[in-house]
């Protein structure tokens, strides 16, 4: 007799893959805007989370606009996560945009074309406009059918119904196959938009409960409309200046967002497109959003964009600018000239400036536990100690990379708990900077193009940077 094998099924529309921030949920903070010691995923970094989070709530307010944030800290100190905490405790009402300063330069378009899109990605209007509506509880549907076919159009009539009033409303063929497309029966509550045609289904009436002694999880109830059949209604779409941009700059119109040819956009369709939305600010049928801009690894950028970020920031429809750097005091891209983080001063001047503190060992080692629920990782306490130490005297990053590889070798020797032995095992396999520095100033000499002699007799500044 075969032995019937049953499969696990897994659903794959899901994106199951971890990201470096992926545990970050938002900033931690409670309702005075004090961060909690561990929440949302954050760890540590108490001021800048609070002064992130006075930040956010100025945005939230809309007391702030055209402002510029630098996040200034050492490398692997919860700079992008501090970003993508605000991001997340933002919503998906506030636009949110990153980008790296290095994909400026590669990019098919000027780099100041590249940064004005970016700014206008991060700027949300919200259109207001008023439609007419039917919305009801369907009562009876009658479809009437031709004897002969082709001899005539289906005709039929609907009547709808609310706590108030009833009505019967003809129907056309156009209308009738949209309620057969929406697979409409009596009982479901729908609205009809009177401009579009369009039918929406809202769920099944309450009073149809009991019809069926069995229901799909899809079956939502909902209650019968009261008041008129006809209500004005007002609905709210939300774009992107850039959106807008694109739709009005080429000929294939909103298709061009998909394409993602967006191509650069002519100044004169974004002043066009400027005054008609101050025009409909002024007649309250649109509202302004400023967003935010994240701009990583800002030090990457030239001379050019800073002066072009100075000018953007006075505009009035400018979005909150964040960057981040991990830059001491260096040259600023294009001069020879030296500044702090990069940046020029007077751009410096116009930023307000959050600095991020080295993790102690008791913050490590909190993160460490985050990460590893986050990777379904189950770990000793003995290899968790092991890890912590490694992080505090390598990088948190370096620590962090072992935890997948050290659950992989513990997968290869059948367990089902990472150990001590997992740890050192793909600590010997994989180096951190320090190791691999030694290692390469003890085998210099076999390495093709070796310039140790040069950095030797330097400020021995150049292995560090």
């Amino acid at each position: 007799m075969t032995e019937l094998k049953l499969y696990e099924s897994r659903d794959l529309t899901r994106i199951e893959r971890i990201g470096a921030h992926s545990h970050i949920r938002g900033l931690g903070l409670d309702s005075s805007l004090e961060p909690r010691d561990v929440s949302e995923g954050m760890v540590g970094q108490a001021q800048a989370r609070k002064a992130a989070g006075v930040i956010l709530q100025m945005i939230k307010d809309g007391k702030i606009a055209g402002r510029a944030i630098l996040l200034a800290g050492q490398p692997g100190t919860g700079k992008t996560a501090i970003a993508m905490g605000m991001a997340k405790s933002l919503g998906l009402e506030t636009p949110f945009s990153m980008l790296s300063g290095s994909e400026i330069f590669s990019l098919e378009m000027s780099k100041t074309e590249a940064l004005m899109q970016a700014f206008r990605k991060s700027i949300g209007v919200r259109i207001k406009e008023e439609t007419e509506i039917i919305e009801g509880e369907v009562v009876e549907i009658q479809i009437d059918r031709p004897a002969v076919s082709g001899a005539a159009s289906k005709t039929g009539k609907l009547t709808l119904k609310t706590t108030d009033m009833e009505t019967v409303y003809d129907l056309g063929a156009k209308m009738i196959e949209a309620l057969a497309k929406e697979k409409v029966q009596s009982g479901d509550v729908i609205a009809i938009d009177k401009a579009s045609g369009k039918i929406t289904k809202l769920g099944r009436s309450f009073s149809r409960s009991r019809d069926y002694d069995a229901m799909g999880p899809q079956t939502k109830f909902v209650q019968c409309p009261d008041g008129e059949l006809q209500k004005r209604k007002e609905v709210v779409h939300s774009v992107t200046l850039h959106e807008i941009d694109v739709i009005n700059s080429r000929t294939q119109g909103f298709l061009a967002l998909f394409s993602g040819d967006t191509g650069e956009i002519r100044a004169e369709v974004r002043e066009q497109i400027d005054t008609k939305v101050a025009e409909w600010r002024e007649e309250g049928k649109a509202e302004i959003v400023p967003g935010v801009l994240f701009i990583d690894e800002v030090h990457m950028l030239d001379i050019e964009c800073f002066s072009f970020l100075n000018r953007a920031l006075e505009n009035e429809m400018a979005p909150i600018l964040v960057v981040a750097t991990n830059r001491g005091i260096t040259s600023i891209r294009g001069t020879n000239y030296k500044s702090p983080h990069g940046i020029p001063i007077d751009l410096l001047d116009r930023l307000l400036i959050i600095t991020t503190q080295p993790y102690s060992e008791d913050e490590i080692r909190k993160i460490l536990d985050i990460r590893c629920q986050e990777e379904d990782v189950e770990m000793s306490e003995d290899a968790k100690q092991l890890l912590t130490k490694i992080g505090h005297e390598t990088s948190l990053r370096y620590a962090i990379h072992l935890i997948t590889a050290s659950a992989l070798n513990c997968q290869k020797r059948k367990g089902m708990v990472v150990e001590v032995q997992d740890i050192t095992r793909v600590y010997s396999l994989f180096l951190d900077v320090r190791r691999s520095t030694q290692y390469l100033m003890e085998y210099q000499k076999e390495y093709m193009f070796n310039e140790a002699s040069i950095v030797d007799g330097g400020d021995g500044d150049a292995m560090h940077d």
